[in-house]
């Protein structure tokens, strides 16, 4: 008898039953069961009171006004775009942040470069580097309000003191400046241990080989190491840019929003329309407006994040 009429008589080899569709989807809900308490407490905790706010922010609600609650449409809303004091906080929104982001990248990198050589004290000098970033928000404005920045007893003026600079009033005189000067010491840690750990991922061959080469420092990071951060560098400065526009604390601690609008931003510019003005509409409408720009940069960010873990996968 041959192979083939062997073949031909040898039962058809079984397939494995369909699972029923219900039995899959129970499969999947209890994989999913242990995600279901944080998902209700990120419920109650951001999307309720997103929803709340997007109520309030089409009614027109004054504390200081009793009974004076009724619905309003998109009025509230043609009030914010329309205030000037709305358009200067967009405005300072923009330059504190891109400012403060800009001027921390480029220290995070040069602090990093740093970091990435190996030399006595390295981690001490990392923990000090690091420490910034730990400190909180309200702590770091009266560190800055009250012992670098004073005008009479303030570090800052002490150590300008041998070129001339005596007894300058910085919150006062530069507002703006004061404000960015503290951002930028809480948020280049951060910066820093981004592209810290960009750095070490690097391959240390292609390094060697263009030193062997002749190539020299500023070509190597301008051809291979700047190349190999812009991912990182990219994902500070949108993570940066999310965290920075809802600056609050600084701003209220050391200057108030002063002097006039000079640092009013729109985090501020809410607090005033809600907790000075009991505007709760406007502030509600306010409030929506912000998070709806953050969450435009918070998306742009979590593409590139992707991006990043992709490009990775594709190193490892």
């Amino acid at each position: 008898m041959s192979s083939l009429t062997i073949r031909k008589q040898l039962p058809p080899r079984a397939r494995p039953a369909a699972r029923p569709a219900a039995v899959t989807r129970r499969e999947a809900w209890i994989r999913r069961l242990p995600l279901l308490p944080a998902l209700i407490y990120v419920i109650v905790v951001t999307q309720i009171p997103f929803l709340v706010t997007l109520y309030y922010s089409f009614q027109s609600w004054n504390l200081l006004q009793p009974g004076s609650r009724h619905f309003a449409g998109v009025a509230n809303y043609a009030t914010v775009f329309t205030d000037p004091t709305f358009r200067t906080a967009i405005v300072n929104t923009v330059e504190l942040t891109g400012v403060s982001v800009v001027i921390s990248m480029v220290l995070g990198v040069a602090l990093a470069m740093l970091l990435d050589r190996k030399f006595f004290g390295r981690g001490v000098v990392r923990t000090l580097l690091i420490t910034p970033f730990l400190v909180m928000p309200v702590a770091t404005a009266l560190l800055w309000k009250t012992t670098m920045l004073d005008p009479i007893y303030g570090l800052v003026n002490f150590i300008l003191s041998p070129f001339g600079v005596h007894h300058v009033a910085w919150v006062s005189q530069f507002p703006m400046g004061s404000i960015i000067a503290v951002l930028v010491w809480e948020w280049t840690p951060f910066m820093m241990l981004i592209e810290l750990s960009g750095l070490q991922s690097q391959p240390r061959d292609l390094i060697e080989a263009a030193r062997v080469d002749g190539a020299g420092a500023w070509a190597i990071f301008r051809k291979l190491t700047f190349p190999h951060l812009r991912p990182y560098i990219e994902l500070g400065i949108l993570l940066g840019s999310i965290y920075v526009v809802n600056t609050f604390g600084e701003i209220y601690m050391i200057t108030q929003g002063g002097p006039g609008t000079a640092t009013t931003n729109l985090p501020y510019y809410l607090y005033e329309k809600a907790f000075q003005a009991y505007d709760i509409g406007t502030a509600a409408a306010d409030g929506v407006v912000t998070v709806a720009g953050t969450l435009i940069v918070a998306m742009v960010a979590l593409r590139l994040i992707s991006t990043v873990f992709r490009l990775e996968g594709g190193r490892a």
